[in-house]
């Protein structure tokens, strides 16, 4: 028989303890860093949906191109071929969601499409050109009461109350529509 000597101060116990103390701080870890990354990519997704732009159902408008919807964006069309008055109906440009809207339809930080739509509500007396909603649901309501009313909004509030525009001829969720959040 062979004896091997042991170091004083060794213990097998602890060696097993700080190994596997060890390996569940890394296990701890990598929860931590994957649930971190998966709330980064929710919140990013959140922020990122698909737009819509709606319409009041009493306007005869189906579909807007691009470049008619950006100058109702910027409100420099101020009435409807049916001589009715245009309102777009928006969230604040300070909403995450709008993000989108704000990249590919303004083309401006929030600050400027700020006082844009200020400065357009006081050239209009008589009806605003731009209002703000509160939520998709406010908004929504907004443009179904309003004649003349368009709005964009979270494809997942629309209901029967609006009917959706097809805008450059594709409808929201088609590949090549201009709000598509991704």
């Amino acid at each position: 028989m062979t004896f091997v000597p042991v170091e004083s101060g060794w213990n097998l116990a602890d060696n097993c303890s700080r190994s596997l103390s060890a390996g569940r701080s890394n296990v701890s870890y990598r929860r931590t860093l994957f649930t971190i990354i998966l709330l980064l990519g929710c919140v990013s997704m959140a922020a990122a949906r698909d737009l819509a732009v709606v319409a009041n159902n009493g306007n005869p408008t189906r579909e807007l191109t691009v470049a008619e919807f950006v100058k109702i964006c910027k409100a420099q069309t101020n009435h409807w071929s049916d001589g009715k008055s245009v309102t777009l109906v928006m969230r604040s440009p300070a909403v995450p969601e709008m993000k989108v809207f704000l990249e590919k339809v303004y083309e401006m930080p929030e600050s400027e499409v700020n006082q844009l739509i200020a400065s357009a509500n006081r050239e209009r007396a008589n009806h605003a050109a731009i209002v703000i909603a509160t939520s998709d649901d406010d908004l929504v309501n907004k443009v179904a009461s309003l004649p003349g009313a368009i709005g964009v909004v979270d494809v997942y509030a629309i209901n029967s109350s609006v009917r959706v525009l097809k805008l450059g001829g594709k409808l929201p969720l088609e590949p090549g529509y201009l709000l598509h959040g991704n």
